[in-house]
């Protein structure tokens, strides 16, 4: 068979060899050009992922980095993920509310290897990735509104700074109950912000409780108790701000990548040992104490302050220290302060969404 086909190739009478060997240097083509075309289009695949990833790395760098810079940053983070040829910044811009729009563009000439049979040495791959950013929590101040309980509680917010993994105390509110014998259970608590080892005071509020025979002419703001034997109670509460038009602890979380708060109770285990001596908002074993604007948080959820404290508005919020059981009504709780946030544009990684 084998020598069948040679004689007929070596034939001079056949006139199919030379017709055969034409037909085949298409075919050869064909072949050739799909190769460069698969090898063009995973180039273009891997070149898509290298600059989605160095555009999305670029808006993490601090607002002040300029457009040169990140250039260089993109470019390297490019390369870092494989990506090849050269990637360009096309634009960087951050809008008044704080929402970045980054677009960014990649091109390489790849060699070919059978085009080449038609004089295309090189075929040009692009790529382009777009990035939107939107606003994130820059500053978050607390004010104590008002703190009740028999139980000593001290609450901190802890931040992570980006690329750090410890996490420290940013504010302090601690609350100590002053024994006047109402049922609520009415105290003093102190506010401080903390940088370090050095805490400020920023606001105290006292409350004094005293014993009525009615509840006629009472101060403006006065809290009425009455306990289950009929005794009335009127507790007054004066607040001082340090600085005296201070609006409480002004909190830059800018620089932070994680924010939880932190309700410690130490006193809570002892009188009732199933009860937890700490409460977090990032454990779902605990968060549920926590209330944002009246709504109890579900159990086994947890909060990100991040997006617990709104962007320019007042957020009321409250915590059950743990002498009531939960699920219950936001009366029942016991730490109640208002947060507002402040937004912009932010270092944090979470906000930023790929969009082409």
């Amino acid at each position: 068979m084998l020598q069948a086909g040679r004689h007929f190739l070596d034939s001079g009478s056949g006139s199919f060899a030379p017709i055969l060997a034409i037909a085949l240097i298409p075919m050869i083509a064909t072949l050739g050009f799909s190769l460069d075309y698969n090898s063009a289009v995973t180039t273009r695949a891997s070149m898509q992922n290298a600059l989605d990833a160095a555009t999305l790395s670029i808006t993490t760098l601090p607002t002040d980095t300029s457009l040169a810079d990140r250039q260089v940053k993109l470019q390297e983070s490019f390369a870092a993920n494989s990506g090849q040829g050269a990637a360009k910044l096309d634009g960087f811009a951050v809008a008044a509310d704080g929402t970045a729009t980054i677009n960014a563009s990649a091109r390489f000439a790849m060699p070919t290897n059978f085009m080449q049979i038609a004089r295309i040495p090189t075929v040009q791959v692009g790529v382009a990735s777009a990035v939107r950013k939107r606003p994130a929590l820059l500053e978050a101040t607390f004010k104590v509104d008002l703190v009740s309980g028999y139980w000593g509680k001290t609450m901190t917010l802890y931040g992570t700074k980006f690329g750090e993994k410890n996490a420290n105390p940013l504010m302090k509110i601690t609350y100590t109950y002053n024994n006047h014998g109402d049922p609520k259970g009415y105290g003093t608590a102190t506010v401080y912000t903390v940088n370090g080892t050095t805490e400020t005071q920023v606001q105290k509020q006292e409350c004094k409780t005293g014993k009525v025979d009615n509840f006629s002419n009472l101060p403006s703001g006065a809290i009425k108790q009455t306990d289950k034997n009929g005794k009335k109670y009127v507790t007054t509460c004066t607040n001082t701000m340090t600085p005296a038009d201070g609006p409480g602890a002004v909190i830059d979380v800018s620089q932070m990548d994680t924010l939880y708060l932190q309700m410690d109770v130490p006193s809570a285990s002892t009188a009732r040992p199933r009860q937890p001596a700490v409460l977090k908002s990032n454990d779902s074993k605990t968060s549920d104490r926590l209330y944002i604007d009246s709504v109890e948080v579900a159990k086994g959820e947890t909060v990100d302050i991040f997006t617990a404290v709104p962007c320019g508005q007042p957020s009321k919020q409250a915590w059950e220290d743990g002498g009531s059981a939960v699920p219950a009504p936001v009366e029942n709780a016991d730490f109640f302060y208002t947060v507002t946030g402040k937004c912009g544009f932010n270092q944090r990684p979470s906000e930023t969404v790929l969009t082409q």
